[in-house]
């Protein structure tokens, strides 16, 4: 909810029940699985814990494009630059980048989420 004001009737309805569906110790569990699975090398630090925290730790594309980079053998990562960046266009490249590989990896269209939708919290 990076940049929009509080929401009113449906939508604050709708944001109330998604709020309800968030499970704090599944993101526990995907952290834990992030940071083993990127390495201990300290290039993917500790999210701040929470929905917030969490979604800050994804949203300039970085870690979402090392854990796909992982699941690929030495020399073949789908990403090949990842570079962090105060500049939303290069973030919102960067996830465009983990979506494009995550889809040719294997997951299904229908269960990947639009670039906009993590960048702005929904």
């Amino acid at each position: 909810m990076a940049n929009r004001g509080p929401s009113y009737g449906l939508s604050r309805e709708v944001q109330q029940k998604i709020d309800r569906q968030y499970d704090p110790e599944l993101e526990q569990l995907l952290v834990r699985w992030i940071l083993a699975q990127c390495g201990s090398d300290g290039t993917v630090a500790q999210p701040a814990p929470g929905r917030d925290g969490f979604q800050q730790w994804l949203k300039d594309g970085t870690v979402l494009c090392r854990l796909i980079n992982s699941l690929h053998p030495r020399g073949q990562a789908p990403v090949a630059k990842i570079q962090a960046s105060a500049m939303a266009f290069k973030q919102m490249e960067q996830i465009s980048q983990f979506l494009q590989a995550a889809e040719r990896y294997g997951i299904a269209a229908t269960d990947i989420f639009q670039t906009v939708d993590l960048w702005e919290g929904e």
